[in-house]
């Protein structure tokens, strides 16, 4: 049923991406996945990318190289991933459906694999990737926009016993990676003025009773906003005219022996 909700959610905002929203982000933390996967990669590299969305990352971010391939389980974001790709006249990157958890691709064959805010199951990458090939994880965790959703009393992994980022951090331990290093990020984000930071909070799962860990029948991706809690919020976090947005993440770069 989760994964049911998931993909009706990530269908509706398959048409969109955050530029709409002006965001200005104040970096905290110095851990860059693109600078890192830049360093990592070659003119040869083989890149898998999991949850790839609309691929805008993969065209703006990613390093030039052999091969990406960009994969998404929602049907509407790869058919908006493909549209992208037209445009670009990139001609090695191929975008497909492809659920993470189910994953069909040739073992070992990767050099690298990334996974940006998406579920994982780090076995199946270890099999899929060449040996002495990188995984790359870019998570949000159970504290990112804590304050908003202690105001609101739910929201994304709200209600986990243990953060997201250390149940990945073990999972790819168990898979048996080695030299995994897990590294919390820190960001700030500023919006302009109220309708953009309520647009942007109907867009993205943070406050909807959604979690990364439970497997329940909850509508995770309702669209009702409380508008006094909202204004409870932006009042108490409001600077130099915009509203800011403490944002919590984590990166996890681990190697196949």
């Amino acid at each position: 049923m989760k994964q049911e909700k998931e993909l009706e959610y990530y269908e509706e905002i398959k048409d969109w991406d955050f530029s709409m929203f002006e965001i200005q982000t104040e970096s905290l933390t110095k851990w860059d996945l693109y600078e890192i996967l830049k360093k990592l990669a070659n003119k040869e590299s083989k890149i898998l990318d999991l949850g790839t969305g609309g691929g805008e990352k993969v065209l703006r971010s990613f390093p030039e190289c052999a091969e990406i391939l960009g994969t998404d389980f929602s049907e509407g974001m790869i058919e908006t991933a493909n549209k992208n790709l037209a445009q670009s006249g990139r001609t090695n990157i191929t975008f497909r459906l492809m659920d993470n958890l189910a994953m069909d691709v040739p073992e070992e064959y990767f050099d690298i694999v990334v996974a940006r805010n998406t579920v994982t199951d780090p076995k199946q990458i270890y099999r899929c990737l060449k040996p002495g090939g990188y995984l790359l994880i870019h998570g949000v965790d159970k504290y990112d926009c804590w304050s908003l959703k202690r105001i609101f009393g739910k929201g994304q992994s709200y209600n986990n016993e243990k953060p997201i980022s250390v149940v990945d951090y073990e999972n790819v331990l168990d898979a048996g990676f080695q030299d995994v290093e897990l590294v919390p990020i820190h960001e700030r984000e500023y919006f302009k003025n109220r309708v953009l930071f309520k647009e942007f909070l109907k867009k993205v799962p943070i406050i909807d009773d959604f979690s990364e860990m439970n497997d329940d029948n909850k509508d995770y991706y309702a669209q009702d906003i409380d508008d006094e809690k909202l204004d409870e919020y932006i009042e108490e976090n409001s600077y130099d005219g915009q509203i800011r947005l403490l944002r919590r993440y984590y990166g996890i770069v681990a190697k196949k022996a």
